[in-house]
């Protein structure tokens, strides 16, 4: 709020001495029960209320704040991309934990990370969150899903050992301060781990030419995401951030993400196939929110668009890709100590 604005105060509110204490007569726990579980349900279903848009479903909760939907077909396009970035680094994680109590999850998607490192370490406690709620419902007892928007404050009642956040672009506003609150979150000695992407499509030897169709889908969406205040393009920056922010033994990991089966390194022809198959599978979640909202073009605009990057992606002669980042950090044993020597 800009300082000297001016506050109504909200009338309608009585005192806390008057507030009353609603009675349930004879059957008070039953009664009440009944009517917590008429206002979780009915908070539940304000969440799922989900908004189509395109044939496409989008998240309730923060309606608008996130571009790209949250159906089957997006959550196919989730855990692709959950494999695409397990070959590309070959692992689960590179941040080095042993033995972790507490480890949360920013943006858990579908769930699949949280799942897989609660698999992995049982006496850890994994917490996930995101703004739509599409994780399994019937989870281990030691990984918990929570509906959240992590650019809000957070209040978390004890810190973690990691924290972990992956494939945000074009999500979020604020990437300072949220990596400030992951800092504040995160256990003396314990680390974050962010991964990401720029996605400014590129080309070594410049055969994805301008005005084609790849070229029109990619400029144009990272054109629209930045008109919408988020960024399309934080991987090359969060070494700066995470540093910037106090994390020390800060370690970076960089990676070219080919479009395809072109490049002859046999690492990278991997990781292209598994890139081919997201970009295929996401085309469309990519730009029919922001192709429709902003520049008004209708579903037989998008389709065609996206038939025609399938076609160019096809040809052998067309090589394209975009680049991965990883960045991981410790929050230093003692923050107070290192602050005052800055």
């Amino acid at each position: 709020m800009a300082a000297g604005a001016t506050v109504n105060p909200v009338t309608d509110v009585p005192a806390p001495e008057d507030v009353g204490v609603d009675e349930y007569g004879s059957s008070a726990d039953s009664a009440y029960d009944s009517e917590i579980a008429s206002y979780t349900t009915s908070l539940a279903s304000s969440i799922e209320d989900y908004k189509f848009q395109m044939g496409r479903r989008y998240h309730a909760y923060k309606e608008g704040s996130y571009m790209f939907p949250n159906d089957e077909k997006e959550q196919d396009r989730l855990d692709i991309t959950h494999k695409l970035t397990e070959v590309t680094w070959g692992s689960l994680y590179l941040a080095p934990i042993k033995d972790p109590k507490r480890v949360l999850d920013i943006g858990t998607g579908t769930g699949i990370w949280a799942l897989e490192i609660g698999d992995r370490f049982p006496q850890c406690d994994v917490l996930g969150n995101d703004l739509s709620p599409t994780q399994p419902r019937w989870v281990p007892p030691n990984v918990h899903f929570e509906v959240d928007d992590v650019e809000a404050p957070w209040t978390y009642a004890q810190k973690f050992d990691l924290i972990h956040c992956r494939s945000m672009y074009s999500a979020i506003k604020d990437w300072p301060k949220l990596i400030e609150q992951a800092y504040e979150f995160t256990k003396p000695g314990g680390w974050v781990e962010f991964t990401d992407w720029d996605t400014k499509l590129q080309s070594p030897d410049n055969s994805v030419a301008p005005g084609s169709p790849l070229d029109i889908h990619n400029s144009n969406y990272r054109e629209l995401a930045g008109k919408m205040g988020n960024d399309p393009n934080p991987g090359s920056k969060l070494e700066g951030w995470i540093r910037a922010q106090g994390f020390e033994d800060v370690r970076v990991k960089h990676s070219p993400i080919p479009l395809g089966t072109w490049a002859k390194d046999k690492h990278l022809k991997e990781i292209g196939s598994w890139m081919y198959l997201m970009t295929t599978e996401g085309l469309e979640s990519f730009i029919a929110y922001v192709f429709t909202t902003q520049l008004g073009w209708a579903k037989e605009e998008v389709d065609v668009l996206c038939a025609k990057v399938r076609q160019q992606m096809k040809d052998p002669k067309v090589h394209g890709m975009l680049n991965m980042y990883n960045v991981v950090g410790r929050k230093p044993v003692d923050p107070k100590a290192k602050a005052e020597e800055a």
